[in-house]
């Protein structure tokens, strides 16, 4: 049964108020984020932080005098940490050395640093963890976090983060910890508010009731339903796979096999693609995030599902034409489970190489700290900890619903799931051969039993290898 929309429309009515009033005080738009400046902490705010740090059992100034190199891609997590880094200098006396540039270019130019030794940057944003541990590029944390003269776990609260976040940064392989994880975003259902009310249709809490939605909504000028679709590994797996989860199923289990081709899974896929299938706009099997979101800002589909990063795009009005009409939820489950969205967290690591490894450490739980990631939140960056999006300023700058709904979902991933398939070190190749019989599934070339079978022998193969 679909969820009644009253309440939930009232946190709209409060959210659009809420930003309107924000982005008429930034006046000016930004490529995916609201462009008022990224701002130092108020100096209440950061007297409140110091009083917390002052709070912990460290020696904040063990290192005192260091330097370190931050190395860092062009990123609204970055923007957001600039300018509180003057209060880490402050409190420790480490300098940090901000060294960022293009994705792009980061992706392409760090591993050929540190596969060439370099002791910097001391730590980085991990742009492959799969790439990064099997390079030996990044220091194990495990002991770090042992080790009570390093860290105040009881001030850390590493229980204020995320299941989904803790689970993302173990390792499968070894089991060990090489990372943390500094953003958080969660597969998230945008909804139409106006053509769910004048249908008189709540929102989804089943994949049938999705199915239905989108079909009922579906008209010549407006999709019913838009995702990836297009067949590749970096597109329609990471939003199908959290339909895979959401049945019940798996992409590659505790034992490092490829089970996407499960009862449970295979109903999921048959699903997923009679939704795009059916209610799809004409070439939606070479959809990306950017081709679905596109579509759904521009008001040429009712329903949507993604990142739910994507609200700064859909709620800015130099961008998007449904500014204020959206109703953002949770992802729903299929075959009686319960709903089990996708998620992705970006982390940061400490160089395996980096001659500056305390002081290193000590950023690193620094800016991930609950004081500090408060203070991050409030420059409009998600993180992964609970604390950060129940914050009152936090969630005007995001909006109300929008931070109801990422949250359920976040609190809903499941990280273990995620990270036995993503981080295998043969997912390009499992990611390609079950990304290829999706978009058979939605085209409509295969059914899903023939198509996920057929992949997933593949996908057995490789892993074998």
């Amino acid at each position: 049964m679909a969820r009644d929309l009253s309440r939930q429309s009232q946190w709209m009515m409060r959210q659009a108020i809420n930003r309107r009033r924000l982005l008429q005080a930034a006046g000016a738009a930004g490529a995916g984020v609201i462009t008022a400046p990224y701002l130092a902490p108020a100096p209440l705010a950061a007297q409140d932080a110091m009083a917390d740090y002052a709070a912990a059992q460290i020696d904040w100034k063990m290192a005192d005098g260091k330097e370190i190199v931050l190395g860092a891609l062009e990123h609204p997590w970055i923007a957001a940490v600039e300018p509180v880094l003057p209060m880490f200098t402050e409190l420790t006396g480490i300098t940090v050395n901000l060294q960022k540039s293009s994705e792009t270019e980061y992706v392409t130019k760090l591993p050929v640093t540190l596969a060439g030794g370099s002791t910097t940057p001391d730590v980085f944003m991990v742009w492959s963890i799969g790439q990064a541990i099997e390079g030996g590029f990044l220091e194990p944390l495990d002991d770090y976090f042992a080790n009570a003269e390093t860290i105040d776990l009881a001030w850390y609260d590493e229980a204020d983060i995320f299941q989904g976040a803790r689970d993302f940064t173990v390792w499968p392989a070894d089991g060990m910890r090489y990372s943390v994880a500094i953003t958080a975003e969660a597969q998230t259902l945008f909804m139409r508010k106006d053509l769910f009310e004048e249908a008189g249709i709540g929102a989804p809490e089943t994949m049938d009731d999705l199915y239905a939605a989108a079909s009922q909504l579906k008209t010549d000028e407006v999709a019913g339903m838009v995702m990836r679709a297009k067949s590749t590994a970096d597109a329609v797996d990471w939003t199908a796979g959290g339909f895979i989860f959401s049945y019940g199923g798996e992409i590659i289990n505790e034992a490092g096999q490829a089970v996407f081709d499960s009862p449970e899974a295979v109903a999921a896929i048959d699903m997923y693609g009679k939704i795009l299938r059916d209610t799809g706009p004409a070439g939606i099997a070479n959809y990306h995030w950017m081709e679905s979101l596109g579509d759904f800002m521009q008001g040429k589909a009712a329903i949507a599902c993604d990142s739910s990063n994507f609200t700064l795009d859909i709620e800015n009005p130099e961008k998007s034409t449904v500014v204020g009409n959206v109703l953002y939820g949770a992802l729903p489950g299929g075959g009686g489970n319960p709903g089990s969205p996708n998620m992705w967290f970006w982390l940061l690591g400490i160089n395996s190489k980096s001659e500056n490894k305390d002081a290193a450490w000590l950023f690193t739980q620094w800016v991930t700290s609950k004081p500090t990631s408060l203070l991050v939140a409030r420059n409009r960056a998600a993180l992964p900890r609970t604390s950060a999006w129940e914050d009152a300023e936090f969630r005007e700058e995001f909006g109300e619903q929008a931070a109801e709904a990422a949250l359920a979902n976040l609190e809903a991933a499941n990280g273990a799931k995620f990270t036995r398939a993503w981080f295998n070190p043969k997912w390009p190749q499992v990611g390609d051969a079950l990304a290829i019989a999706i978009n058979e599934v939605v085209v409509g070339s295969k059914d899903a039993q023939t198509a996920l079978s057929e992949a997933a022998a593949t996908a057995n193969e490789e892993l074998t290898s």
